[in-house]
Parts: structure tokens; C-alpha cells; sequence
């Protein structure tokens, strides 16, 4: 793939012989097209293809809190793409033929909004959890009217509850209620996006709970 400003004849779309020329985030680019392979794939191909495919699987019922969460990421990559980078670069386990995701290895927010000291979470009756934190802001960074994020994920039955604007980081608590018909093992993950959404922070993993 090449990319390109404003060249001779200026930036194309669509196909010019074996040439796509495109647009991605404003910026122009031209990339051949692919040749066609006659021989078998490596099996190092084979094991990127699973990752990949996990990686697609394992984050699509989370798309929603990583495009939050992931915004700005880089002047090239954010929201799904990014995490999904994020994800096949530091959260993949492989054992042998393997292929698996670390749940608290993956980050499902990346960014320099300070997480609030203290942050805890509590299981309480039924259904709900509880996460609590020091509500002081230490730095020029942070604000009062910060907001937490906060999602449970049961991956093996790909269910989800999210509550992507929660309390405010003044307030020190919040509630997330896992109202689902689903049951099992759910993995709970909380971050910080800025009131004026400008910035969000690194989120955080914190364990389990069962339903």
C-alpha cells in the first residue's frame, strides 16, 4: 500500500488496471491488488488467521465501549481497530496449536485521563456490583465530572451489560446491574471518560463474578 498527497493526476478512487485507489480518515492511498497463490498456506498464516478471527469474535460484543474507549488512540487507528491491535499484541495466549485471549490482559479503553485512586469493586445481592473509589482529583487532568464506564462480559455466551456514562468521579460510586437472562463466568472492566469527552483513561480489570 502506498500513500500518497497530491500527486501528478491528484488522489483516485476505485480501480485503475491492478491498482485500488482509496481514501481512509481523509488521507489518499493506492494499494496493488493481491496476486492470486497457488500454493498452500504456512502454517504460521494459519495460526495469524486464528488470532485474527478470535480477536474479531472476542471483541465485537464490545464494540460500543471500545469506541469510546479507544478514540484518538493514534492519528492512524482508533475505536475497534485499535483495540483490536491492542488486543492480538498483548492479550493472546498460544500453547501449541492454542489459540486463546486473556481476558485481564485485554484493554477495552486506552488514554491518559488518571483513573481515581482506590478503585474497588464489591459483589452485593442478586445481581449487582459495586464499584467504589476515592473521589478526590490530585492533578489538572482530572475533573469532578469525570465519568466512570463501567461493563461485565460473559464471553462464553458472548453477553454483554454495559453502562458506558455512569456516576461521576465526585460522587466515588457506582452501581452496574447485570440484568440479563444469561448465566455464568462475566469479567468486569471500569475506565474514565472526561465530562467535555475529550480524553478517557486506561481501564481497568477487575476480576470476576458469577450469575
Amino acid at each position: 500500500m502506498a500513500k500518497f498527497n497530491q500527486g501528478i493526476t491528484g488522489p483516485f478512487q476505485g480501480k485503475v488496471g491492478r491498482v485500488i485507489g482509496a481514501f481512509w480518515k481523509g488521507i489518499p492511498y493506492m494499494r496493488a491488488l493481491p496476486k492470486k497463490r497457488t500454493s498452500p498456506p504456512t502454517a504460521g498464516e494459519l495460526a495469524n488467521r486464528k488470532k485474527w478471527a478470535l480477536s474479531q469474535q472476542w471483541l465485537q460484543p464490545v464494540q460500543d465501549f471500545v469506541r469510546i474507549g479507544f478514540k484518538g488512540y493514534s492519528p492512524k487507528s482508533e475505536g475497534f481497530i485499535a483495540a483490536k491491535s491492542y488486543l492480538l499484541k498483548n492479550a493472546m495466549v498460544v500453547n501449541g496449536e492454542t489459540v486463546a485471549i486473556d481476558p485481564a490482559r485485554v484493554k477495552l479503553s486506552w488514554g491518559d485521563l488518571p483513573l481515581p485512586n482506590n478503585l474497588q469493586m464489591t459483589r452485593l445481592e442478586g445481581k449487582l456490583v459495586q464499584f467504589t473509589w476515592d473521589p478526590n482529583v490530585y492533578d489538572d487532568v482530572a475533573c469532578n465530572g469525570d465519568q466512570i464506564m463501567m461493563l461485565a462480559y460473559n464471553v462464553e455466551k458472548d453477553s454483554v451489560v454495559d453502562d458506558l456514562y455512569g456516576r461521576v468521579r465526585a460522587h466515588g460510586s457506582d452501581i452496574l446491574n447485570i440484568d440479563t437472562s444469561k448465566t455464568g463466568t462475566f469479567h468486569l472492566y471500569v475506565a474514565f471518560v472526561a465530562h467535555d469527552r475529550s480524553r478517557q483513561s486506561e481501564s481497568m480489570y477487575m476480576g470476576t463474578v458469577e450469575i
